[in-house]
């Protein structure tokens, strides 16, 4: 410690001249950058050398950025985003691990899709994934959203009799639940696409379901909660047919809508104008969310609860009750679906009008960031994995969208003028992808593991698989990699090559020297004068 305040002390007296010597685009002392962003700022302090004088404690460095304490370097990276991190991370090799390490990966990746899970089936729980690092884990997940622009295969799951009315994808234990007018909850393979098994006749339409990895929940007309608990040792969770697991939960005297779970709650929405909000402990009933219409869909996420009812849209707070906000007449007609994002920031909705709506969501206010009108029919169903949005409609179709370009937009517009004007006139791109059915009306929708899945009128169950996109795109990128390595070998073969004859070059030049200098001490003169009387 004292030698570093020793060392700032000689640098502090010698800082005039040390100014002096360094270039004017490089202003230490004022911290004067001309660059767009701190990527650009990080490349270039790196890339150009600051001069030392002649100081003792500077003699022999050449002072850069990587000379900061890695603590420092780790404060600044912080600033950064995944974009810049990756730029910054080709400067140099203690850059790159610095950002490699930087947590900044952990806190993007969380805010997009949450924790990383992984099902470990010999337990039957549910763990956090620490094969790779935060890095790893972020650029693979970035790279497999990419994947729902490529190509897919299509597989049929044939099992119910009739309309299929709601559909729900467990990615962390690969299943699929599915039910509808037929009464039944079925239960498949995501992988092998093969049925598990289903349930006993539950008497009544089914409109909702929800799972985690020990709680199954369905909800139908008749207003009662079907659940079953988990079966520890079981590799596929659910023992739907063992009676010693399932139990009932009944408070609403209407249809019940929408479902949903969290780690300590069950909630349940329905169209006797309420939702309840469920102990998981318990099994007792701890709020009751009262509104002015059916409730057509709920998407609780954090301390806050979303609901569709009418078409309105309720936001409340989970812990006391409270009403937060309402979007009045979000949508031309009713608001059948709504969607949110992992952070709970971004809100999507969907109505009977056939528009898509994007609400950025305040502590007490929200505000319309776009709108699309992608639908000739009402949209049932929305789900949202970070960045695509995809939408289930009576037209028969599915819309894939991606925010990301609107999230940029979005950010621009708090600082630009022209950004916001396009904001506030909801001027967006049409959806990206638009996947087309079978058959009209398409109740349900979700999305996940390189998977959308979807069920509607016709009563059966199709998963558009983009697996495939995935590892074509991951021999594109070895392919890619070989081509650059490749390159860089010829690269280096080439310059090799150029320095070899650069010096066969320098040793003429120094040669014709020579030659011009000796002339003068009469040597090669005479010689020169002998060949040239042999030439005479």
């Amino acid at each position: 410690m004292e030698f570093e305040c020793q060392a700032s002390i000689d640098v502090t007296e010698n800082q005039a001249r040390i100014e002096n010597s360094v270039p004017k685009d490089i202003v230490v002392s004022k911290h004067k950058f001309d660059f767009s962003s701190p990527s650009e700022i990080l490349s270039s302090v790196v890339a150009q050398e600051l001069p030392c004088g002649d100081d003792d404690v500077l003699h022999g460095f050449r002072r850069s950025i990587i000379d900061l304490p890695p603590a420092l370097i780790s404060e600044i990276l912080n600033c950064l985003d995944p974009k810049e991190l990756g730029v910054v991370s080709c400067v140099s090799t203690v850059l790159n691990r610095l950002a490699a390490e930087n947590p900044v990966w952990k806190e993007v990746y969380c805010e997009r899709w949450g924790l990383p899970l992984v099902l470990h089936p010999s337990a039957g729980v549910v763990a956090l994934s620490d094969e790779k690092n935060w890095k790893e884990l972020f650029v693979e997940r970035e790279f497999r959203s990419r994947t729902f622009l490529g190509r897919y295969s299509i597989d049929v799951l044939y099992g119910h009799k009739e309309a299929v009315r709601t559909v729900f994808l467990l990615a962390s234990a690969k299943l699929i639940f599915t039910s509808g007018y037929d009464s039944v909850v079925q239960m498949w393979a995501m992988e092998s696409c093969l049925s598990i098994a289903s349930s006993r006749s539950l008497g009544c339409t089914i409109r909702a379901v929800s799972a985690d990895s020990k709680l199954l929940v369905a909800g139908g007309t008749d207003g009662f909660i079907q659940c079953w608990r988990a079966v520890e040792g079981l590799p596929h969770l659910f023992d739907l047919k063992d009676s010693t697991s399932e139990f009932r939960l009944w408070e609403h005297v209407g249809p019940i809508t929408c479902l949903a779970l969290d780690p300590t709650k069950i909630y349940s929405g329905s169209w006797d104008m309420t939702i309840r909000v469920w102990d998981r402990s318990s099994l007792k009933c701890l709020q009751v969310l009262s509104h002015g219409d059916w409730v057509w869909s709920l998407v609780p996420q954090g301390t806050t609860i979303a609901a569709a009812s009418g078409s309105d849209v309720y936001v409340w707070d989970a812990r006391r009750g409270t009403l937060l906000n309402v979007i009045a007449q979000a949508h031309a007609g009713n608001v059948y679906a709504l969607a949110r994002s992992h952070t709970g920031d971004l809100l999507f909705t969907g109505g009977e009008d056939g528009a898509i709506h994007m609400f950025e969501m305040g502590n007490t206010d929200s505000s319309k960031i776009a709108s699309w009108v992608a639908h000739s029919g009402p949209v049932y169903s929305l789900a949202f994995e970070f960045p695509w949005l995809v939408s289930s409609s009576g037209d028969g179709k599915m819309a894939l969208i991606d925010v990301r370009k609107l999230l940029r937009l979005a950010k621009r517009a708090k600082c630009s003028s022209r950004a916001r004007k396009m904001v506030e006139s909801s001027i967006v791109e049409p959806p990206q992808r638009m996947l087309h059915g079978f058959g009209p009306d398409l109740f349900a929708v979700d999305i996940g593991a390189d998977r959308i899945v979807c069920g509607g009128e016709e009563g059966v169950v199709r998963i558009w698989n983009f697996s495939e996109a995935l590892e074509k795109e991951r021999r594109v990128r070895a392919l890619r990699g070989m081509r650059s390595e490749q390159r860089m070998h010829r690269r280096k073969i080439q310059a090799e090559m150029g320095s070899k004859s650069g010096r066969a070059g320098q040793c003429l030049v120094a040669a014709s020297k020579n030659s011009v200098n000796a002339d003068r001490n009469g040597v090669w003169h005479s010689k020169r004068g002998v060949s040239g009387k042999l030439k005479a």
